[in-house]
């Protein structure tokens, strides 16, 4: 029997306010037409406005939860989202290594949309040198970008192409790896992104939302490119169709009431109605 619904699996933390981390990456895979499958990999205390705290979970956990999807599920596609400890990173990184996914989508998570820390110093080298090789795709924003480079501010789409190719560089060169630049943190109304394979530079027009609800934008686009990756997507229509979804879901976030700060995206613009099950 052919499979038509590709599993995906998240490896994330937890954000008990649904709108970022494992609960809105399966949310995500939900609307896009995936199987959602999750790792959890950190505990958090947050709301829409702060990180109050955040619980590790052991790595030799992590490694069971791996292993016990892996052994039975045949897993499409994934994605890293927030790991929090050096040691969870090196664990994940030994056990998809000895897996070998097709398709791994690496979102380096450092800090919350509140501020608050979510990678702790170290970890940033770990994440480096272990899983970097391992991404068929990594999606950082300008921040993350800056400290995995170790450079200074990125201020335009200029910067942003000479940085889409060094990052690229410091992907495992064997195979098609592609960096998705986003670039929400630009100045000014502009939130193009780039995607680069190391030949290949795409543009991706982007302008800004007059929103708050943004909280779990960068789970969420990472989430849909695991999916539609997972649904047979080539990168480059994955990325521009993962883009859509994310913009819409902003665009539609407004429809929910949640929290007093930075709002979750509507993750299922597409599929509820104003009177559910009528």
């Amino acid at each position: 029997m052919t499979q038509t619904i590709p599993n995906i699996l998240t490896i994330a933390g937890i954000d008990p306010s649904g709108g970022a981390g494992v609960l809105a990456d399966v949310k995500t895979i939900s609307a896009l037409g995936g199987y959602a499958c999750a790792v959890v990999a950190a505990l958090t205390a947050q709301n829409t406005q702060t990180v109050t705290e955040i619980e590790p979970v052991s790595p030799r956990f992590v490694g069971h939860q791996i292993d016990a999807l892996f052994d039975d599920v045949v897993i499409n596609a994934l994605k890293i989202g927030m790991l929090g400890q050096a040691s969870v990173i090196e664990t994940v990184a030994q056990y998809l290594a000895l897996r070998s996914p097709s398709h791994v989508v690496l979102d380096p998570v450092m800090v919350s949309k509140s501020g608050a820390m979510l990678l702790e110093a170290r970890a940033v080298h770990a994440l480096r040198e272990a899983l970097l090789p391992l991404a068929t795709l990594m999606t950082p924003n300008l921040p993350e970008a800056s400290v995995l480079l170790e450079r200074g501010a990125i201020e335009s789409k200029r910067d942003m192409r000479r940085v889409a190719e060094q990052l690229r560089e410091m992907m495992n060169h064997k195979g098609h790896r592609w960096v998705f630049l986003k670039g929400g943190h630009l100045p000014g109304d502009d939130t193009t992104d780039f995607l680069h394979d190391g030949d290949v530079m795409i543009e991706l027009p982007g302008h800004r939302i007059a929103t708050q609800n943004t909280h779990g934008t960068g789970c969420t686009l990472s989430a849909a490119l695991a999916t539609l990756l997972g649904h047979g997507q080539t990168a480059q229509d994955a990325a521009r169709n993962a883009k859509i979804y994310l913009v819409n879901a902003i665009l539609q976030a407004h429809q929910l009431t949640v929290g007093k700060g930075h709002g979750p995206v509507h993750h299922f613009h597409q599929l509820w109605r104003k009177t559910p099950l009528q």
